[in-house]
């Protein structure tokens, strides 16, 4: 998949018979999805021996053309008539450089009906949302050799069975804020900091997106300890009555007129010392980006998962395990092209096809030193220069560096050269 960046079979299978094959490996009883998903962590514990790093937690949905009489067995994904599977990684992310370290498990899964018993009378155990709880917790074995981890999520992970229940030394978790908790001490969790002094101020580059323009903002800063309350309807009454977490605020003053301003609440379990600390959990929490980066990568800006034909769920689970792990490799590729990685070819690249690029490296490499690959031979930096330029990206350091879509075309185009070489002495 990662070097075809796609998962349509017939053009894994390279002909009938491959296809044949991968049909084959698909419906295989002994292939489970419980166990593609198991090797999503393949190489990842090594890899954070020591370290500080982000386990990024979402969901993603994967939504399939479907008709009244051809479900395919897929549960419903949201309002209407839309159909699909559900995917939820762990993508461990390096706290300092951002490096991608790989994956850590996740679940994927196909809802199978909607719930007789009500939300709130349900433990955690028994709802969708208790997938934040299960996947930190399988986390946990994989990152084991890590010197310290912080589970990153979004708004949905804000659930109190979390922050009694994971949390451990050197574990801790960073979440937006999603509810306006009742405090322990009386009160409520978003008007806590209007009691709190501004810690800093920062100007800071807000980046373009669907809703919203690019700009300057300028941001203020207020952290403190809050003791949040059990909620009184929760069905787990054995976990503890309250519990302690140190609340950030980030504001921007004075927005543009018409401008959403930006606010975020984060809640996380580490002590804060200061306000340099606070800010660089901040930048932790903007890491999450790099999971969604990775669910583009799975759809629509590269191996177009949604786009699939296979007939029945289960054989689309397991193909969506292992694009999940393509889509990691994929973007493990995109960030070795500065050579900060120190990762080798062979990580992503058999032997033959990094044979393949020491053939193709001088007719790619231009006249100048600025276009000549700087990276050392056989490092993941030295194959991903090729595979850039051969999907279009000039080698200029100066200009934009290359994205997942110049990796996928250069990738599609690189695989035509490697049969072309692997056949000239056939």
């Amino acid at each position: 998949m990662v070097e075809a960046t796609t998962v349509c079979l017939r053009s894994l299978g390279d002909g009938r018979s491959g296809t044949v094959r991968f049909g084959r490996f698909l419906s295989n009883p002994k292939v489970t999805t419980a166990a593609l998903i198991e090797g999503w962590s393949a190489g990842t514990a090594a890899a954070v021996r020591g370290r500080h790093v982000l386990a990024l937690q979402d969901t993603t949905e994967a939504h399939f053309r479907t008709a009244a009489g051809r479900r395919r067995g897929l549960g419903a994904t949201g309002k209407g008539n839309v159909y699909g599977l559900m995917v939820h990684p762990v993508l461990v992310i390096d706290a300092e450089s951002g490096v991608c370290h790989g994956l850590a498990g996740g679940k994927i899964w196909t809802r199978s009906g909607l719930a007789q018993q009500p939300h709130r009378k349900r433990c955690s155990a028994d709802k969708e949302s208790g997938r934040w709880l299960d996947v930190a917790e399988a986390a946990k074995e994989v990152l084991a050799g890590a010197a310290q981890v912080t589970v990153v999520a979004d708004r949905e992970a804000d659930l109190y069975a979390a922050w009694a229940g994971v949390p451990a030394p050197a574990f801790h978790l960073l979440i937006r804020a999603n509810t306006n908790r009742v405090l322990a001490g009386g009160g409520r969790l978003y008007d806590a900091p209007a009691a709190w002094p501004d810690a800093d101020r920062r100007i800071v580059e807000l980046r373009e997106r669907a809703d919203r323009r690019p700009r300057q903002a300028v941001l203020t800063l207020r952290y403190g300890e809050v003791a949040i309350k059990r909620p009184d309807y929760a069905p787990d009454k054995h976990l503890p009555p309250s519990l302690k977490l140190r609340l950030i605020e980030i504001r921007e003053l004075d927005p543009p007129a018409g401008e959403e301003p930006l606010h975020w609440r984060l809640l996380t379990t580490h002590a804060i010392a200061d306000a340099a600390h606070a800010w660089e959990i901040v930048r932790w929490y903007t890491q999450r980006w790099h999971i969604e980066q990775l669910f583009r990568t799975m759809k629509s800006q590269g191996l177009g998962i949604e786009d699939s034909q296979i007939a029945d769920a289960e054989r689309l689970l397991k193909l969506a395990a292992i694009a999940t792990r393509a889509a990691c490799i994929i973007m493990q590729l995109v960030q070795a092209r500065d050579g900060k990685t120190n990762q080798p070819a062979a990580d992503v690249f058999p032997s033959e096809e990094i044979a393949t690029m020491d053939a193709l490296l001088p007719k790619i490499e231009g006249a100048t030193a600025k276009q000549k690959n700087p990276h050392p031979p056989h490092s993941l930096a030295w194959a991903a220069w090729i595979i850039a330029r051969l999907g279009g990206w000039s080698g200029y350091a100066s200009y934009r560096p290359p994205g997942p879509i110049t990796m996928r075309n250069g990738l599609e185009r690189f695989k035509a050269i490697a049969l072309g070489f692997a056949l000239q002495h056939v």
